[in-house]
């Protein structure tokens, strides 16, 4: 069974990457704007945050955040096209494991996540980006923004099910989107208002930047690291556990 499941995985994530590879202004749009904000936090925005150091070094890690955002919608919206087109009843007749469908478009949203940071930082680093981390601080680095992409994308795909129409989808992943903003991302949560501040300093995308940056600028990620853990772990059993039910839901399975 499970080796069905692996290659059936396969099979799907290749489908969604053909979809999103054709359409080329949706696919250039998510891997060009979270650098496009970049270069706005940091020479718009940049001279007036005092981070205690280069706002570059800083703001980078919320950025990589800010692209799983940008690509979750992506998700949500292919996810809801397949629901209202038809498509998943057709592949509901193939000798397959339900779930293969979904995990296909999380493999997909996590591949063109980990390429959307991947250029977000090489354009950080032409920019003057000099992380300090190691072999290992990246390695760890990488493995928490990648965990945080996964919880992301079946939120995604969870939200995709959920909504009525592939318009609906993209609108509900906003919050997502918008989440890395009300958080440690992009400034200090010491300068927000006492009310702001609370929430920012308890969600789940503070501990992960946090994280991230401590790994990356070989600061130590201190407590945030198992916290940040924790969330992913949270977040992609919720995903995983809402996204199936309503997938059973809507096949009447």
């Amino acid at each position: 069974m499970t080796p069905h499941i692996v290659s059936d995985t396969i099979v799907m994530f290749r489908r969604c990457a053909r979809h999103t590879v054709r359409s080329r202004d949706t696919l250039i749009i998510s891997l060009l704007m979270p650098v496009l904000v970049m270069m706005l936090f940091t020479y718009v925005f940049g001279g007036a945050i005092d981070v205690g150091g280069p706002y570059l070094d800083y703001v980078v890690p919320g950025i990589m955040l800010l692209c799983t955002g940008f690509g979750s919608s992506i998700t949500a919206t292919s996810v809801s096209t397949d629901m209202t087109k038809g498509s998943i009843d057709r592949f509901r007749t193939l000798p397959m494991y339900d779930q293969v469908l979904l995990a296909g478009h999380v493999a997909e949203g996590v591949v063109r996540n980990v390429a959307a940071i991947g250029i977000a930082v090489a354009a950080a680093i032409v920019l003057g980006y000099r992380p300090q981390a190691g072999i290992v601080g990246w390695l760890s680095a990488s493995a928490v923004i990648t965990l945080f992409i996964v919880a992301v994308s079946w939120i995604a795909v969870a939200l995709g099910l959920a909504a009525k129409n592939p318009e609906a989808a993209g609108g509900l992943t906003y919050a997502i989107m918008f989440t890395p903003y009300i958080s440690s991302a992009f400034v200090q949560t010491a300068t927000m208002p006492g009310w702001l501040r609370g929430f920012a300093e308890h969600q789940p995308a503070t501990p992960v930047v946090e994280t991230v940056r401590g790994l990356l600028n070989a600061t130590g990620a201190g407590s945030y690291a198992a916290l940040a853990v924790f969330w992913c772990v949270v977040l992609a059993t919720i995903g995983f556990g809402c996204a199936s039910w309503l997938f059973s839901r809507v096949s009447g399975r």
